[in-house]
């Protein structure tokens, strides 16, 4: 080293420098952006209050939107479709009674001890042609569990009159309220049934009718017979089969894991299929897309009415505070300064405004998770049809995530304008802005 150099500084010293300016200028922005949002409080508030309601009415909405979902599948695959079923492949499409799980017992057996299944029912179906002394008409009869089939199928408890089925050997039937008014008949009259068995033999069973149903569906009202499993096997001559093993999971967001596991359970019987609700009822399936469209149009359009709304607020504090920033750039603040200030405003504002939505949101999807939103006008006509009367929103990481971040994007989307506005601001011509 030369006289009269001067040594150079470490490194060190330098980075613990330069990182104590960056730490000092963002502190300065965060107060001066802080202190600028007040100036004007009430439009600040405003601003404030548009943003959590967006957010709040969001998390809600898609809470409200999560449960009513869970509740409708519910309700609807409950009836009698049950959340998953195990058939023949190609059963679904094209029915046909030679098409058959053989050894059911065993194999119902073994996927109820599955995790997160809940009960098991083999079912057998055929149609043939139902009877009474004066009519007759076509109908799917279905052989059932009695027992089994109460803990997948909440049609039991839409019997309008008489009782569900007894034992599995009973000569007794339950039908459709719009089948046993076309037919004529009431609880304890007989019913006749003709049909085909699987081994080409004549299927008769003579059976009381015990039970009349009212599911709230007009197929299923108006063609649907039910009789113990044990007599279906008899008449239809089956020995331990089923056309069908009906699911019911302990927890309908854990299908997709319980899937799996009947999948695996199915190894070496690859001519057998678990199929979901969604595939058994696309029409349910694509009724929810519908709506959930629906929905999420209706959302858009609120976060768009709140961007713009945040958009004006960022306009007119500009506008105001054109000589102050023309000012603060002829005094040597850089236009890069000014825009992060103007950020650091927006960021703040938006972040109160999520946290206290959000805050909201929570609350009111978590009361009325707990004690429902009561339909008290319709009350009488869910429980004719055996759906829930109240609607509980269901909170999950959807729900949480969403919304809030649909608000973001708007709001940062609107920000954008004031720092490109700073960018071409020339200090000369700001301050001569009255």
């Amino acid at each position: 080293m030369t006289a009269g150099q001067v040594p150079p500084r470490p490194d060190g010293p330098t980075a613990a420098g330069s990182w104590s300016r960056g730490a000092l200028t963002l502190r300065l922005t965060l107060r001066l952006a802080w202190r600028n949002l007040w100036r004007n409080g009430r439009r600040t508030a405003i601003s404030l209050a548009a943003v959590a309601f967006a957010t709040l009415i969001l998390v809600f909405g898609v809470a409200m939107q999560e449960g009513g979902y869970g509740a409708m599948i519910a309700s609807a695959v409950g009836v009698f479709t049950g959340e998953l079923q195990v058939q023949v492949e190609g059963y679904r499409e094209r029915p046909r009674l030679e098409e058959t799980i053989g050894d059911a017992s065993a194999l119902e057996d073994r996927l109820a001890r599955l995790p997160g299944v809940e009960a098991v029912a083999a079912r057998a179906q055929a149609f043939a042609l139902v009877s009474s002394p004066e009519r007759s008409y076509g109908a799917q009869v279905e052989g059932v569990e009695p027992e089994h089939e109460r803990r997948v199928s909440s049609l039991a408890g839409t019997l309008r009159s008489g009782r569900y089925l007894g034992a599995e050997d009973s000569d007794e039937a339950v039908i459709g309220r719009t089948l046993a008014k076309n037919l004529h008949l009431a609880v304890g009259d007989e019913l006749t049934i003709l049909g085909q068995g699987k081994d080409g033999s004549l299927a008769v069973a003579a059976c009381t009718v015990v039970g009349v149903f009212s599911s709230g569906s007009p197929e299923l009202d108006r063609e649907m017979v039910e009789i113990p499993i044990g007599t279906f096997r008899r008449a239809f001559a089956l020995g331990d089969e089923a056309h069908a093993l009906v699911i019911r999971t302990r927890d309908l967001d854990a299908l997709s894991a319980v899937r799996r596991e009947v999948t695996a359970a199915l190894a070496g019987r690859d001519h057998l299929v678990a199929l979901d609700w969604s595939q058994i009822e696309p029409g349910l399936e694509q009724a929810i897309a519908l709506d959930a469209a629906v929905g999420w149009f209706l959302y858009g359009v609120l976060v768009l009415v709140v961007g713009f709304s945040i958009l004006n607020t960022f306009i007119m504090a500009v506008l105001e505070r054109t000589r102050e920033l023309g000012v603060l750039l002829a005094l040597g603040a850089r236009s890069g300064f000014v825009g992060r200030m103007l950020v650091a405003e927006s960021l703040l504002l938006l972040v109160l405004g999520l946290a206290v939505g959000v805050a909201l949101g929570v609350a009111v999807a978590a009361y009325f998770g707990a004690h429902g939103i009561a339909f008290s006008s319709s009350e009488e006509l869910l429980a004719h049809w055996n759906l829930p009367a109240r609607i509980h929103p269901r909170l999950d990481l959807r729900a949480l995530t969403v919304g809030p971040l649909a608000v973001l994007a708007a709001t940062a989307a609107a920000a954008v304008f004031p720092v490109l506005r700073v960018r071409r601001l020339r200090p000369v011509d700001a301050m001569r802005t009255i």
